[in-house]
Parts: C-alpha cells; sequence; structure tokens
C-alpha cells in the first residue's frame, strides 16, 4: 500500500469521525437540554469546541459528550463558550447616532414603546440604549426587553457592572453617539468596576430566550439582534429573521450588525431600507 495514500485517509478517517462526534454532541446538547446548535455556522462552532477538549486535556469529543451528560455544572461550562458575546457600549457609534437622531423622533410619537434586544450577551448594549432612551425624555414610556440563551451572562447583564479598563473606549464611544453628558455620571466606581446607575434598570426586563428554539413573545416597535446571525447557516437565519418580523409592529425598526443583511430573508417580509448603511430597516406599512 501507497504510504502516501494511507496517511492521507487516516487524516480524512480523523475529520470524519470528528465530523461524527461533533453532531452527536449537538444532538446531545438538544436532545437533553434544549439548546440547539445544529444549525450554526460549523467551522466557528468546532473551533470552540475544540479549544475546550484542549483546556480539559481530553482526547476526543466524545469525552466531552460524556462530561457534558454526566457531569453535574460542565453543561454550562460549554455553553459559555459556546455562546456569542461579543460586544462593547456603543458599539458602532454611528449606528446608535442614528437610532438617536433618526429613529427616536419618530418613537416620541407613541404612547408607549416596547424594544427588544435579542441576543442581548452581558448587556452592555442594552445600558447603552437605556442611557440614550433616558437623554431622549423618554425612559417613562419605555421598555427595553433584553434576552439572551445563556443563564450566566444574563446575570451578569443585571448587575449593570463592566470592567473598568474599558471604560475609556466605551467613554469614546458614547460620545461619537452623541451622548449629551459626561459619560462618568452613569456609573460609580471601585477599583475593578464600573457600576451603572441602578436607576437604569427600572425599565429593563431580562429573561432567558433562545432564538433557535423559542417563539415571539410581545409586540416590539424595536429588534436589535445585532452581529448574531452571522454564526448561523442560511435555514436559521431564515428562521430568525420570520420571527423578528413577526415580532416587530407595522412600522417597526430592526437593527442588525454591520456584516448582516436582510438580503437572504424569506419572501414575502416586507421592509424599506430607513438606513442601510447602518443597517437599521423599518417593516412595511
Amino acid at each position: 500500500m501507497n504510504p502516501i495514500i494511507s496517511q492521507d485517509t487516516e487524516v480524512l478517517a480523523l475529520n470524519e469521525r470528528q465530523e461524527v462526534e461533533i453532531n452527536l454532541l449537538l444532538e446531545g446538547l438538544y436532545q437533553m437540554y434544549g439548546y440547539d446548535f445544529r444549525s450554526y455556522v460549523r467551522a466557528s462552532l468546532t473551533r470552540r469546541i475544540l479549544n475546550r477538549m484542549k483546556a480539559e486535556q481530553l482526547p476526543t469529543i466524545t469525552a466531552l459528550l460524556e462530561k457534558v451528560l454526566h457531569e453535574h455544572g460542565y453543561l454550562e461550562r460549554l455553553l459559555n463558550d459556546l455562546s456569542i458575546r461579543m460586544t462593547e457600549m456603543y458599539r458602532d457609534p454611528s449606528f446608535f447616532a442614528v437610532i438617536r437622531n433618526e429613529v427616536v423622533p419618530l418613537l416620541r410619537e407613541l404612547p408607549e414603546i416596547r424594544i427588544w434586544h435579542a441576543g442581548c450577551a452581558t448587556g452592555e448594549e442594552v445600558y447603552s440604549m437605556a442611557i440614550l432612551i433616558e437623554e431622549e425624555g423618554l425612559a417613562e414610556k419605555t421598555r427595553i426587553y433584553a434576552t439572551d440563551m445563556n443563564e450566566k451572562a444574563l446575570v451578569a447583564a443585571q448587575k449593570g457592572a463592566f470592567p473598568l479598563k474599558k471604560m475609556q473606549q466605551y467613554t469614546k464611544n458614547y460620545l461619537k453617539a452623541g451622548g449629551k453628558k459626561a459619560f462618568s455620571e452613569y456609573y460609580s466606581t471601585d477599583h475593578q468596576f464600573a457600576y451603572f446607575r441602578p436607576n437604569l434598570n427600572e425599565n429593563l426586563i431580562f429573561a432567558q430566550h433562545n432564538l433557535v428554539t423559542d417563539g415571539s413573545f410581545n409586540e416590539f416597535h424595536m429588534i436589535l439582534c445585532r452581529n448574531v446571525m452571522i454564526y448561523f447557516d442560511n435555514n436559521l437565519q431564515q428562521q430568525v429573521h420570520r420571527l423578528m418580523y413577526n415580532s416587530l409592529a407595522q412600522g417597526g425598526f430592526m437593527g442588525l450588525g454591520s456584516k448582516e443583511s436582510i438580503l437572504f430573508m424569506p419572501k414575502g417580509l416586507q421592509y424599506e431600507e430607513f438606513n442601510p448603511q447602518e443597517r437599521i430597516y423599518r417593516k412595511a406599512f
């Protein structure tokens, strides 16, 4: 037998074996716990799984599945790896500037305002919106719903405490987004964290919600689902687009991340390109 062919076959078999093991791991997560990662982009998911294997010094993905199924508390550890938490306050400041200058004047006309941050992670974007809404004098009639599938991330979000070392960048973002005060007025500090004012939480509702498996739970005037769907395959993106659309009031606004688009959403879902440069769309009347 040609040794080169033998070597290639062994590598191919290893890849195929790992692919089967990953399928079994994802199916196990869904069947046992209801977390459905089966339609996430596989390359990113695989990298995170392999990193967890390396950290735990596990020989196979099957060994990882064993720990998930039988070791108490291990599920949460893996979910922290698989959940996407790339976020910061006033991320893409120009996006929030458009919300303040172009969207808020239209929301102001409503008797009440409901905003949904879908996939809110640890809440940086949620507090960004809470501050914006307060500065625009709309806090009393606004409810901001912040959801994520990761319970640990939600607990962190509710605390409203963020690393002090990030405040310099967050302050720059806030000012670029059109902030009206000194950003430091909104938080107190110790040697490690910045703690945002408790009154900012008064209009925030945090809840666990899985975009993949859960349905609509209210009608919203604005939904932000930014930099979440880039980790979903095309079929799952279409499913989540339907959820977003069905959760929006007529004339409601949807904000996506800078690398996301509505071009491939299901047919029949109609939006106006309110500000396509900032990926802000309005549900057609």
